[in-house]
């Protein structure tokens, strides 16, 4: 395919909320294509909307109908500028009941750590399932926007459907997920500043069906970042689990991840402690190859509850239901988190 041919291609795709072709608009902001590698940016009226992944794949179907090999996508928001040149955006905003409002009943669980690496995610996934293993209607937004994960930990191949204007999260594990990754073709890094992440995450809960939700648990970004901060301030409140190994580091950046939480006005849940030990299948013995006490340290410091210690593990892979990083209940990991999802309860006082 040629330059030409592309754009001639996607001058039949509509921004939906314009009604305009993406070329028209001047939407196709980078195009690449290298022996039938296709790789675009796209500027949209609005991102992160169930018409951005009609938009999206729509996009794949006809250039690989027109030959591409692959079909790499970005997405970025048109100028006000821009906007405001093509008529602005037509789409009427959902007046539904929003997860956000006063009368919501859904506690929201933020899983928090300071630094990358302690296993947040993993965490994340396994206390969502575990919770739904206790009866709990749950849901999960995979918040770490540039390091989402959360799909496939989880084993998830397929997308959210999208029926009129509304995005249904996919279920897996009786949990409700919504991600970045799902938004993004070709595991294509996002490359956003601040304010766009966070209208993105807004999105999450204003443009997804999630239906009635005891809990929403969040996977946040490590640290003290945009998106966290971003979150904090649009949750009216919330619970949060902080992770951390036993390393002193890892505990002591910890903390502050931790203190945000407290001084933007949301309750510290408790602490996991992840990584804290190895133990031999063949002798049962425990090595402490991280070291010891810094779950303990940081509860202390944040004066919470350490409610859970977890030791290195790797779930057993079943290839008929891959999900490579959650725990079966039998597993005696899956039984430390099923522990956890209950004592979580008793402390939100769900019942």
């Amino acid at each position: 395919m040629t330059e030409k041919e592309i754009l001639a291609a996607l001058k039949r795709i509509k921004d939906r909320d314009l009604n305009k072709s993406i070329v028209d608009t001047g939407g196709v902001r980078q195009l690449k294509n290298k022996d039938g590698n296709v790789s675009l940016k796209i500027a949209l009226a609005k991102t992160g909307t169930a018409e951005q992944m009609q938009v999206q794949q729509e996009i794949v179907n006809v250039l690989k109908s027109e030959g591409a090999k692959s079909v790499g996508l970005r997405f970025e928001t048109l100028s006000e500028e821009e906007l405001e040149k093509f008529g602005g955006a037509t789409a009427s905003p959902y007046s539904g009941p929003s997860l956000l409002a006063p009368t919501s009943k859904t506690t929201f669980i933020t899983v928090a750590s300071g630094k990358g690496g302690v296993g947040k995610s993993t965490v994340s996934v396994n206390v969502a399932v575990a919770l739904a293993r206790q009866g709990k209607k749950v849901g999960i937004i995979d918040a770490d926007i540039y390091g989402f994960s959360v799909p496939d930990m989880m084993g998830i191949e397929t997308r959210p459907k999208v029926v009129g204007k509304r995005i249904y999260p996919v279920e897996r594990f009786g949990v409700k997920v919504i991600s970045m990754g799902f938004f993004v073709e070709d595991n294509a890094p996002v490359i956003w500043r601040g304010p766009m992440l966070g209208k993105m995450i807004n999105q999450f809960f204003s443009e997804c069906e999630w239906g009635d939700l005891d809990y929403l648990v969040l996977d946040l970004p490590p640290g003290t970042g945009d998106v966290a901060l971003d979150l904090h301030a649009m949750l009216p409140e919330s619970k949060e689990l902080l992770v951390t190994t036993p390393h002193a580091t890892a505990a002591f950046v910890a903390a502050r991840a931790g203190a945000m939480a407290i001084k933007t006005h949301h309750e510290m849940l408790g602490v996991v402690e992840n990584m804290s030990y190895f133990q031999s299948e063949k002798t049962g013995e425990k090595e402490y190859v991280f070291g010891k006490g810094g779950g303990e340290r940081l509860a202390e410091e944040l004066k919470t509850e350490l409610l859970a210690k977890i030791p290195l593990g790797q779930p057993k892979v079943n290839e008929e239901d891959f999900a490579p990083s959650i725990y079966d209940i039998a597993h005696p990991i899956g039984q430390i988190y099923n522990d956890l999802a209950i004592r979580m309860i008793e402390k939100t006082r769900h019942v």
